[in-house]
């Protein structure tokens, strides 16, 4: 994983040429008039979920957040009775943003030390890390990579948990979790574009994920997953706000239980359609024929042919932000053995009720059902339902108190790990210092 992290660095670290810098998903103004914007069904970056005035570059951000919370439901171990019990948290974290005329990069890092009151067997060092980075290499083309690190036991530390709202159909093997055993995550994607005229761009990316639990005790009934793919795409500028193009994604996702492994390969071919309104507003729709093999011993391999569809909407002012998606796709197990179709819709809103005040809340909604005959009584699939609401009080200008309540549910009755506990809940105090220092001013 960290190879996989250190040849993307050192791909775009390598290059000195001038190319242009994407604007935001939600449809910014381009830097040079000339220059085609990535729509959301193609960028693969997710969509904006804070508020227009929050938006902010060229910052170093060290922090620190102390953190108290009640779990109404802890596992404390495999197969007992889930208990309540409170957890104490300190979490050091750090952010650098920097733009320059060719590079803008963003990197964050993230610890989390808990100790619980009770259950001290759930004591944890959690772990995130990202890298973004957006390279020009010429006038009309740009590369992007980007690469996401989780080692984490407990599934409220997971970064995606409410927050990752797309309007594109990326593949990753992180689907169904188990609430508290220990795990590795990571996922790593580049894109090279091309704009060859000053309505037409064609690009191309690959894309690697990883999702195992080192302790398979902890998770006897969740596969670790290994998932590889590509994609290319044509964009066409049909007027100032509006894009169509067409896009060709391929998959092939390997979940390995003990000595039993599937392997799932998707092709997906779809068209998509982008528009920008009132300068604020962007909405996007893709859809197209995918068709999918799945080869499971000792099982005969299955293939067929299904509808795939994906829709996003972004809404972005300086005091409000609203964004959702939902897609329709057959992928991988994502910690389960087979191909599953796969329906998912996701949803942020924030809204910043005065200077010093701001509410959020997310919302999560996952099934997926087994689309293979032959296995269809083995793991016939099961579905998950998230959410977040969040209120946040800033005292000064490096402190702030929040106040949030986490809540996931997942039904998988053949899962052990989750059966015994499906709900899982979270209500938590902390407060924040981040000191911001901008850079280049």
């Amino acid at each position: 994983m960290l190879t996989r992290a250190c040849l993307i660095l050192a791909l775009l670290a390598a290059m000195h040429a001038w190319s242009q810098v994407a604007p935001a998903a939600t449809g910014g103004t381009p830097v040079d008039e000339t220059q085609m914007q990535i729509p959301p069904p193609i960028s693969g970056e997710p969509l904006p979920t804070v508020t227009g005035s929050e938006v902010r570059s060229n910052y170093l951000d060290p922090g620190l957040t102390l953190e108290t919370a009640y779990y109404d439901n802890l596992l404390p171990g495999y197969g007992a009775h889930p208990s309540s019990d409170m957890a104490y948290s300190v979490n050091p974290n750090i952010e650098l943003d920097k733009m320059t005329s060719r590079l803008h990069q963003t990197w964050k890092y993230e610890s989390n030390f808990t100790l619980y009151q009770h259950t001290s067997a759930r004591n944890l060092v959690d772990q995130n890390a990202s890298l973004h980075l957006l390279y020009r290499l010429s006038q009309h083309v740009s590369i992007s990579g980007r690469d996401t690190f989780v080692k984490g036991s407990n599934i409220f530390n997971q970064p995606s948990l409410g927050v990752s709202v797309s309007g594109s159909t990326t593949s990753s093997p992180a689907d169904v979790i188990a609430p508290y055993a220990d795990l590795l995550s990571n996922q790593a994607n580049a894109q090279l574009s091309y704009q060859f005229s000053a309505n037409s761009m064609i690009g191309a990316g690959g894309t690697t994920a990883l999702h195992n639990y080192p302790n398979q005790a902890q998770s006897p009934d969740l596969a670790n997953s290994d998932m590889r793919g590509g994609s290319a795409f044509y964009n066409r500028l049909l007027s100032s706000t509006q894009y169509i193009g067409a896009i060709y994604q391929y998959s092939n996702e390997v979940d390995t239980l003990s000595r039993t492994e599937s392997d799932t390969k998707v092709d997906t071919f779809s068209f998509f359609y982008t528009a920008h309104l009132m300068h604020a507003l962007t909405l996007s729709v893709t859809a197209g024929p995918e068709r999918y093999n799945v080869a499971m011993s000792p099982l005969p391999p299955f293939a067929s042919w299904t509808p795939s569809v994906t829709g996003s909407i972004a809404w972005q002012r300086d005091r409000t932000n609203f964004a959702a998606s939902y897609s329709r796709t057959v992928a991988g197990g994502g910690g389960l053995l087979g191909a599953f179709s796969t329906n998912t819709a996701n949803g942020s809103a924030r809204w910043q009720l005065a200077r010093t005040w701001t509410v959020e809340a997310t919302v999560n909604y996952l099934i997926r059902k087994n689309v293979s005959l032959f296995s269809l009584l083995s793991y016939p699939g099961g579905y998950s339902v998230s959410g977040t609401a969040k209120i946040e009080h800033s005292l000064s200008e490096h402190f702030r108190v929040s106040l949030e309540y986490q809540r996931v549910h997942q039904s998988y009755s053949y899962i052990s790990s989750i059966s015994s506990d499906p709900d899982s809940d979270r209500g938590s105090i902390s407060i924040s210092y981040q000191f911001a220092r901008p850079l280049g001013r």
